[in-house]
């Protein structure tokens, strides 16, 4: 897996953003939901942010926190990021006329290209994210997007407002890495969001056809550990996880608060698939 370290912005004037932003990418196991109905669950008084399952970053747009370090091992979803902030304006222009060009044929040739500047590659990450099928995010063996085309054809939103994205990115540190590596930078007083894929032990969840290649059992164990060791540490975590007894243990005997919410799934392909599923919130408070 490539890893590149975290980029840091120079000296600039950042203004936490005010009230919550909607996210700019559709994404499989998104926190639209959970800043709607559960923002409540988020801890107060945190001196930095920290999330290293960026995803779409609902909670970080949500809390528009002027210190935050945002990381994933995706290195596609990060351009994305990058992207907006370096270049919200020249983004959405290339946006725009892929919303002009937009056919089967034309998704097919963006999604193999490989275009050269950021600004490009940003857009074309958000153009095959808000147009492939149900915003799944899947590579190759190669490491190419190869997810086919949905049903969608709206590219450009009324919703969009990179200039405004890209001011509330303005100090944040972006990178890909892995969610070990961040968790370990942090300190007392920072506030941890781990939103993994929630993969359960013996691969039974519904979700594991989407995340087996991706993050393992191993994996959950390993990152529960890194939790706790940051707790010790006084940082306050949050996290969001399967609700499955595998995964309450890991958790049960360190001090964490389990509370289970529930959400609807939009990710089966099938309507009558799609139903309320409950999910655990795992905290220090």
């Amino acid at each position: 897996m490539q890893h590149m370290a975290p980029d840091t912005p120079g000296p600039q004037r950042h203004r936490r953003s005010s009230g919550s932003q909607r996210p700019f990418l559709r994404w499989a196991g998104g926190k639209r939901w959970f800043v709607q109905h559960y923002a409540h669950l988020i801890p107060n008084g945190f001196d930095r942010y920290v999330e290293p399952f960026l995803g779409s970053g609902a909670v970080y747009f949500h809390l528009g926190p002027q210190r935050a370090i945002l990381t994933d091992a995706n290195c596609d979803l990060i351009t994305a990021f990058r992207g907006i902030r370096a270049r919200p304006v020249a983004v959405m222009r290339h946006l725009t006329e892929h919303q002009r060009r937009h056919s089967a044929a034309y998704y097919r040739q963006i999604r193999a290209s490989n275009p050269p500047l950021l600004s490009e590659r940003a857009a074309r990450i958000i153009y095959l994210n808000r147009t492939c099928f149900n915003g799944v995010y899947r590579v190759n063996l190669h490491g190419r997007f190869n997810v086919p085309m949905g049903d969608r054809s709206t590219i450009v939103y009324d919703t969009d407002d990179f200039r405004s994205l890209a001011r509330t990115l303005g100090d944040a540190e972006l990178g890909v890495a892995d969610f070990e590596t961040t968790i370990d930078r942090t300190g007392y007083g920072d506030l941890v969001y781990a939103d993994p894929p929630y993969t359960v032990r013996h691969n039974n969840n519904g979700f594991i056809k989407y995340n087996e290649t991706l993050f393992s059992w191993d994996d959950q164990e390993r990152l529960a550990k890194c939790l706790t060791r940051a707790a010790e540490r006084g940082v306050k975590v949050l996290a969001t996880n399967a609700a499955h007894d595998s995964v309450r243990e890991l958790y049960a005997d360190h001090g964490f608060t389990l509370t289970e919410v529930s959400r609807f799934s939009p990710i089966a392909a099938s309507a009558r698939d799609r139903k309320q599923y409950t999910e655990i919130v795992i905290s220090t408070t």
